[in-house]
């Protein structure tokens, strides 16, 4: 059981990205969207919420 409220992993995982993006990182947005999945163990709905909005600013 988890003690961090429903989608705290998703909000960690867009300011994760978001930091990286900005310290202009080598790694391209889809890269950055798979690790933070991995990192924050993300379910599949949002890691397609992550591509969804972070991909199409490329």
């Amino acid at each position: 059981m988890s003690i961090l409220p429903e989608g705290e992993d998703l909000r960690k995982a867009i300011k994760w990205i978001d930091e990286m993006l900005q310290d202009k990182t080598e790694q391209s947005t889809a890269e950055l969207i798979s690790e933070a999945s991995l990192k924050f163990d993300l379910p599949p709905n949002d890691q397609e919420f992550l591509f969804r909005n972070f991909c199409k600013k490329e």
